[in-house]
This record gives structure tokens, sequence and C-alpha cells, in this order.
């Protein structure tokens, strides 16, 4: 294992606070719009989570989550970053069968308004099932942001790396390999 990382994943901080919290081991990814391969790739397995903020919308959210948002003008930005976890993507699962996705409901935090939006969103390309193990930071780690961070694109590298000994798992090796291996049959 590494001892540090640099390469993030930007989603929605409410998600984020999900992943850590356990609430949650699933994201549904189409990539950002500036994705630099004209797709969705993910190009490291292992990967800090860069909570976002600008694009999050309540009504795209089961009311649980809904509450915790707090909209942003669009192009707001924090000026330093808190990074309080890491991941291995255990699983990159494509799906274009809304029905599937809509089985996996009570595995994320998001509405049917969003997992529609997102199928129909560029529809020939699949949505993708991402499963994390997620790992809380010893201690949460506060970097400055930088402008080469903004933009809509998924993945980023940060300036400086980030220390990741010591961390501890958001969920038990039983809880994340029972439901991961319940969103797997499902899909």
């Amino acid at each position: 294992m590494k001892a540090t990382l640099s390469c993030a994943l930007k989603e929605w901080a409410v998600a984020v606070n999900a992943l850590e919290q356990g609430k949650t081991i699933l994201l549904l990814r189409k990539g950002g719009i500036r994705e630099e391969s004209g797709g969705f790739e993910v190009p490291n397995d292992t990967v800090l989570l860069y909570s976002t903020f600008e694009h999050q919308q309540r009504d795209l959210l089961k009311p649980e989550y809904a509450s915790q948002v707090t909209p942003v003008e669009s192009g707001w930005h924090p000026e330093t970053i808190q990074i309080g976890s890491y991941a291995h993507i255990t699983d990159v699962l494509p799906v274009t069968n809304q029905g599937a996705i809509k089985k996996l409901e009570s595995f994320h935090i998001w509405n049917q308004q969003f997992v529609s939006d997102r199928l129909k969103w560029k529809p020939r390309q699949p949505v993708y099932l991402l499963l994390l193990r997620v790992y809380r930071l010893p201690e949460v780690q506060t970097i400055a942001y930088r402008p080469e961070y903004s933009g809509c694109k998924s993945w980023i590298d940060l300036a400086e790396p980030i220390a990741i000994a010591g961390s501890t798992p958001s969920l038990s090796d039983s809880d994340y390999n029972q439901q991961a291996n319940a969103i797997r049959q499902i899909i």
C-alpha cells in the first residue's frame, strides 16, 4: 500500500460524507464534462475523496441527504478543502438498464430523478457504478484550493500528496463485503 496519495476523485460533499460515515459504498458516475478521454475512466483504483459543493442539488437527493446541502453560486469554491478520507475502488460496473439501477435504490443517496437524468445524459454511454472501500484518515487534512482543481472533471492530482498511514475503514470487512456482494448480485 502506498504511504501517500495525490490522485483525488471529485464528488459532491454530501456523497463524500455518506461514504465516510459508511452509509453508502456506491457512487453513480458518467464522468465529468471535461474528461480528457471523452468518456469515464478510472485512472487509479486508490484515490483521495475531494468534496465539491458547486453542483450539489437538493432535488436530486433522497430527503435525508437533501437537508445536508447548502446551495452555492456557480463557480464558488472554498479557499481550503478538507480531505478526510481515501477509497479503494473495488469494482467499476457499467450499467445501461434503468431497472437494474432502480433495484439499487437502497444502496445510494440519490433519488430516481437523479438516476433517470444520469441515464438520459449521453444515453449511449453507461452509468458506472463505483464500489468504494473507504478509509478515514487519522486526521483531516486541509489543503489550499488551486485553480487547476476546478472544472467538471472527475479526477485531479493534488499539488501535495497526503499521507494515508493509520487510516481506519468506514465499514468492517464483513459489512463492506456484504453490501458489495448484494450490489454485484443485482447487477
